[in-house]
């Protein structure tokens, strides 16, 4: 087990380079394997669940060589085989493989996929895509067989916009016979990444990014070269640890369009943000305002980082309110913030944040990714010392952290205890 420490109170000062989006690498990797050539996937962030992927591939068999941020997958010799429990409980999108194995062989057996309990996340919106398109899905002891003689486009309708489903609906039509269309697709800039490269490899998608996509099925996918896009969430965490210690911090390797819903609230809170085209400069301001946060499906703001803006809003005057639309248990790292100092409520899936309130550190645990997020963000801003445990919860998300806040001025280290 690992603890990261944190020496907080330091002003933040340098460049913060954003690393690839696991959002969009977490996908990517298992679309892979619908070619029947070779794929290179560049800008690939050295994070715990795109390792977790890896893993799969090699016991599929596929032939998968990394240097550095690149990922080279050779699926010609893969064998579609159950992917048993151990590996498919290491992360949530483990069940891509579901869609990407169903397209490339009409046939996948897996278990349920793991991540963070952050609320009800049920893959019924999945199952209903494959179903619409032929498949035949039975679960036995929490494995699931989905199979079809012949997968055959079809208009789908997703009753909420997820993206999981989205994606894998996407991978599973793209070798189906004729036309598919989502309607009420997510629209996440991850979703535009995935159909990129699918297209990259002779698929034929249009409309991502919109509410409607249309798939048109093909019988091959070759090789291509593809790259990830930012980390919209890595830079949104790091935006707000600048305006809440930061002093002229640079987020650079950013697509600020991304997270506009994120820079607007910063904005009507006070904070003072220099955007360019790719990067954000951004330093800590005094005399904050109280701000109301609503979390909604892209382009709204993001539900993983209503979390580590949570502190932030500690440093308001008044009273902030956050309501959670998305999950019902994104709440876990209330009490550890409070325990530093905040003055935080929750009540009928919003919490109210009263400010400014001072934060001391203590002792704190990640029970999920963005909770860890939200505690090493308060762990910076405290005065004295933080210790996270469970900090690979974070590991999973954000590539080189120590590193990165280390260069800025941060007194953070790892631990093994």
């Amino acid at each position: 087990m690992k603890l990261l420490e944190i020496n907080g109170g330091k002003k933040l000062t340098g460049t913060i380079r954003v690393s690839g989006a696991k959002n969009s690498a977490v996908a990517l990797i298992p679309a892979a394997i619908l070619s029947d050539e070779e794929v290179t996937i560049c800008n690939v962030p050295d994070i715990t669940d795109t390792e977790a992927l890896c893993e799969i591939l090699s016991f599929l068999g596929a032939r998968v060589k990394r240097a550095s941020e690149t990922i080279v997958i050779d699926s010609k010799e893969i064998e579609n085989k159950e992917i048993p429990a151990t590996l498919a409980k290491k992360l949530r999108a483990s069940y891509y493989f579901m869609g990407a194995l169903l397209g490339k062989y009409k046939k996948v057996t897996m278990s349920l996929p793991g991540g963070c309990s952050i609320g009800a996340r049920p893959i019924n919106l999945h199952l209903k895509g494959f179903e619409a398109l032929g498949a035949k899905v039975t679960n036995k002891d929490n494995c699931y067989i989905v199979e079809a003689d012949e997968l055959r486009g079809n208009n789908i309708y997703l009753d909420f916009a997820s993206v999981g489903a989205t994606i894998n609906i996407m991978l599973a039509a793209v070798k189906a016979k004729g036309k598919t269309i989502i309607d009420n697709a997510a629209k996440e800039p991850e979703i535009v990444n995935v159909a990129t490269l699918l297209n990259n490899m002779g698929a034929k998608i249009r409309g991502a990014g919109t509410s409607s996509i249309e798939i048109e099925g093909v019988d091959y996918l070759g090789k291509c070269f593809h790259e990830v896009i930012p980390d919209r969430i890595e830079a949104g965490t790091y935006v707000i640890l600048g305006a809440a210690v930061g002093e002229n911090l640079k987020v650079d390797n950013i697509i600020p369009e991304h997270i506009e819903s994120l820079t607007s609230k910063l904005e009507e809170m006070g904070a003072f943000l220099d955007i360019g085209s790719d990067y954000i400069i951004v330093s800590r301001q005094d005399n904050y305002k109280s701000i109301h946060v609503k979390t909604q499906t892209y382009p709204g703001f993001p539900t993983d980082l209503q979390q580590p803006l949570t502190p932030l809003l500690t440093a308001c005057k008044g009273q902030s309110k956050i309501e959670e639309t998305i999950y019902e248990n994104r709440f876990m790292h209330i009490p550890y913030l409070n325990s530093m100092g905040a003055d935080i409520r929750v009540k009928n899936q919003t919490s109210t944040i009263v400010g400014p309130t001072k934060l001391t550190g203590c002792d704190v645990v990640a029970t999920d990714l963005r909770a860890g997020a939200s505690l090493v963000i308060a762990g910076l801003m405290a005065e004295g010392t933080t210790k996270i445990t469970n900090v690979e919860h974070i590991l999973r998300g954000y590539e080189n952290i120590v590193e990165k806040l280390t260069n800025v001025g941060a007194k953070v280290e790892i631990r093994e205890i």
